[in-house]
């Protein structure tokens, strides 16, 4: 979204996850960080939430059953806030029979019957089809007043544009459904509304996980002798023995000062650095024992790691030129770095893009190749990582390429990538820094 309206604000220096416009970040709501924080709006929201969810129960219990479940399966999808797996920011929400057997858990469960849930997210102990994405849906739509609230704080302190648009959210005074009228950031490519989560919620896996209760608290033989029951007959058993599910959620309330949550990128520790080093080094130049393939693998984890914070990792992607398979690692500038202000002011550039050539040797067709692409996709600046320096022809074909259209193209070989696992390491400079003396050593090349 940043990129998009280009704000040039990094990941790690917002408060909130930003978000993508065609697909899911792949991170969680956890309820449970709410519970657990420190601060006293995190537990307030967290007790608003639950006593929301318990009073479906109620509604239930007390003869307004369908009630209860329409509003639960609207509860069930949050696609403005745009985390999970979906490829296009769009989920399907619970189906009747699943809603049916949360709402039954207020009758089946006494503890429930008698005070409700204490962390709503044990309903995925009970019934199938519940995971953490459903999990963080339930959170984010019960607290979606707030984040409408947030999102516009956060976007007026960016200068993110806001548009009006109607989001269906959830009325604490009524408890039920309503459409409302707000100015919140959208997605250009649908005018869907959008909402920010901040990142101090946020989780790859939930707290309380049914799969850690699998594998480390359920006594398995009570429920199949050879000692491996299938999900739905563990979920059975818990229905008829809640103590055990008690324990493990007793057990994790006493660890809560070790639950935080997850960053959205973590660096790759100094040993990885160096193990890619190697791995790149030993690779063979050309497309034998698919080192085109390990190559690109290696250098985006590296690369990646490397000039985080400075550069954004967008991803990897592919393209054909004439043909010819080419590989790309391509960043978000978000001009977190003198140079990176410097390539955005005097080349456009709002991405970054490093063409990978396993190559023996890069010659004057990889440049070109490089050349078309900026002038169609990103600003004027390119990077080619490849295995060796550029011969001196190749590099006053860069220069030439300056003198004539004014874009800059520069070249990092193996040495230069050694140079920035050095830096990495020793963390008195950063990498990027061998970026910039490679683009001020091409700036003195370049005709004045």
């Amino acid at each position: 979204m940043t990129d998009y309206h280009g704000i040039p604000a990094a990941q790690a220096e917002v408060d909130f996850a930003i978000p993508f416009l065609d697909e899911d970040i792949p991170l969680y709501v956890d309820p449970f960080l709410l519970w657990a924080s420190p601060s006293l709006q995190d537990n307030s929201l967290h007790t608003m939430i639950v006593n929301s969810f318990n009073h479906l129960g109620h509604l239930a219990q007390q003869g307004q059953f369908d009630r209860a479940k329409q509003i639960l399966i609207s509860l069930s999808e949050c696609n403005e806030v745009g985390l999970g797996t979906s490829r296009t920011r769009k989920g399907k929400p619970i189906g009747d029979r699943t809603a049916d057997s949360i709402l039954s858990l207020f009758k089946d469960v006494p503890q429930y019957e008698r005070r409700g849930f204490i962390h709503f997210e044990e309903i995925q102990f009970f019934v199938d089809h519940i995971a953490k994405d459903r999990i963080s849906d339930f959170a984010c739509s019960l607290l979606k007043s707030f984040l409408i609230d947030y999102t516009i704080d956060q976007s007026k302190k960016l200068g993110i544009p806001l548009g009006k648009t109607s989001v269906p959210v959830y009325d604490y005074k009524t408890n039920q459904i309503v459409e409302e009228q707000v100015d919140l950031p959208t997605n250009p490519e649908n005018g869907s509304a959008i909402t920010f989560v901040p990142k101090r919620w946020l989780r790859f896996n939930p707290w309380l996980d049914f799969d850690e209760y699998y594998t480390d608290y359920i006594p398995k033989e009570r429920i199949r002798p050879d000692g491996k029951p299938e999900r739905i007959e563990v979920l059975t058993f818990n229905r008829h023995n809640y103590g055990v599910v008690r324990d493990y959620v007793l057990a994790k309330e006493r660890q809560k000062l070790d639950c935080h949550n997850d960053p959205l990128f973590k660096q790759i520790p100094i040993m990885s650095a160096k193990a890619g080093l190697n791995a790149i080094r030993s690779l063979s130049s050309g497309l034998a024992d698919r080192s085109d393939k390990k190559y690109e693998q290696e250098s985006a984890r590296l690369m990646a790691s490397l000039l985080y914070p400075h550069l954004d990792f967008a991803g990897t992607q592919e393209r054909t030129d004439g043909g010819v398979l080419i590989r790309d690692l391509i960043f978000y500038n978000n001009r977190g770095h003198q140079l990176l202000d410097d390539l955005w002011q005097r080349y456009e550039s709002r991405q970054v893009v490093f063409e990978l050539k396993n190559v023996y040797e890069v010659d004057g067709g990889h440049i070109n190749q490089l050349n078309r692409y900026l002038s169609e996709h990103f600003g004027r600046f390119g990077v080619i990582l490849t295995r060796r320096p550029l011969k001196s022809s190749m590099m006053k074909n860069t220069i030439d390429l300056w003198a004539s259209q004014r874009r800059c193209i520069i070249a990092l070989s193996d040495d230069d990538v050694e140079l920035m696992v050095n830096l990495y390491e020793g963390k008195q400079r950063d990498p990027i820094d061998v970026i910039n003396m490679k683009y001020v050593e091409f700036t003195r090349k370049c005709p004045s």
